[in-house]
């Protein structure tokens, strides 16, 4: 299957008003595993703590 990049985006810092802090990751265009947006637990600098990221369209 062919990989796709995605940017995963924080969703704590927007609510907090912080910068949000952003990853490049990737993963199967067409994977029945993954059908919505990826979510994964990254850490943030700006919160200096690991918060939700998920994917941005």
């Amino acid at each position: 299957m062919p990989q796709e990049t995605i940017t995963l985006e924080c969703t704590e810092a927007k609510a907090e008003g912080k910068p949000a802090s952003r990853y490049m990751s990737s993963r199967n265009k067409k994977s029945p595993r993954t059908p919505n947006r990826l979510e994964k637990k990254k850490y943030n600098p700006f919160l200096k703590r690991h918060t939700l990221h998920r994917e941005t369209r």
